[in-house]
């Protein structure tokens, strides 16, 4: 990282009263496949503007708890408060309105569509095309300028994630590094307060991955957005995230700053190998 770990932490430091006012609460969440249960009883708070991490290896139940949170899967049981409002079981589309967004693992951009086409979707409540619209002059302005208006924002958010260069580049011809940064501009276009980041480092080249990191910072520092962070880069995880949780069997094991992570010998044990 380009910026000393110390002075890192300053700036993106997160007090006691501001976990004590959680912005994303999961009480007690399970979810079971037939007779698998993937999540079970998970609990745990992501504090208003931190970027929190959610570590594990493979089968904890981390990406299970990101569906279940973000309404790719309904809950078994359990409850998922945001912003103080109890938003379990709904769909990903009336999160998004909420304010609640999520990327994946693998990109999922539109490939066959630019860059800039890409981005410029994402945005809800479009006032779009219609027949009435099409021949109502007032009202085809009103098309015109919306278009217009979010032409604007996508250019400022490919700047801001330094790909305008690529905005005429169909997404499919993108390196997995370009994707990953694609997806993060058309998450921002829908105007967020959470982000729920599932590996977003995966794949990703040293040079790309400090300047996804660096505008993830900068969203927070900026824009007070709030991002709950999945990753298996150790370094990532203790050098970013003011607070950690761990994942063991569907459960939360531990919890904590990378400080309290390192010295937990149940995580150690079972996670990092006593190597941190």
């Amino acid at each position: 990282m380009s910026e000393p770990d110390a002075a890192k932490r300053q700036e993106t430091a997160v007090t006691s009263d501001a976990i004590d006012s959680p912005l994303l609460e999961i009480d007690g969440l399970r979810k079971e496949f037939g007779g698998v249960v993937a999540v079970d009883g998970a609990t745990f708070s992501v504090a208003e503007g931190s970027l929190t991490g959610l570590i594990g290896p493979n089968g904890a139940g981390k990406s299970t708890t990101f569906n279940c949170i973000t309404g790719i899967h309904e809950p078994t049981g359990g409850r998922v408060t945001f912003d103080g409002q109890d938003i379990t079981g709904l769909a990903p589309y009336t999160l998004a309105n909420r304010g609640l967004v999520r990327t994946f693992q693998i990109a999922r951009e539109l490939s066959d569509m630019t860059v800039l086409e890409n981005v410029m979707l994402a945005p809800g409540g479009q006032v779009g095309e219609s027949v009435v619209r099409s021949v109502t002059p007032g009202l085809r302005g009103d098309v015109i300028r919306d278009e217009a208006d979010v032409r604007d924002r996508a250019w400022e958010t490919l700047e801001f994630f330094e790909i305008d260069h690529l905005a005429h580049e169909n997404a499919g011809n993108l390196s997995g590094g370009q994707r990953k940064l694609l997806e993060m501009a058309r998450v921002l276009m829908t105007d967020p307060e959470m982000i729920l980041l599932d590996e977003p480092l995966a794949g990703v080249n040293p040079t790309l991955e400090e300047k996804l990191l660096e505008r993830i910072h900068e969203l927070r520092r900026e824009q007070g957005l709030t991002f709950l962070l999945v990753e298996h880069d150790m370094d990532v995880i203790m050098n970013n995230c003011e607070h950690i949780i761990v994942m063991h069997q569907g459960s939360v094991l531990a919890e904590g700053d990378a400080e309290t992570i390192k010295s937990d010998e149940r995580v150690l044990e079972a996670y990092l190998g006593g190597d941190v």
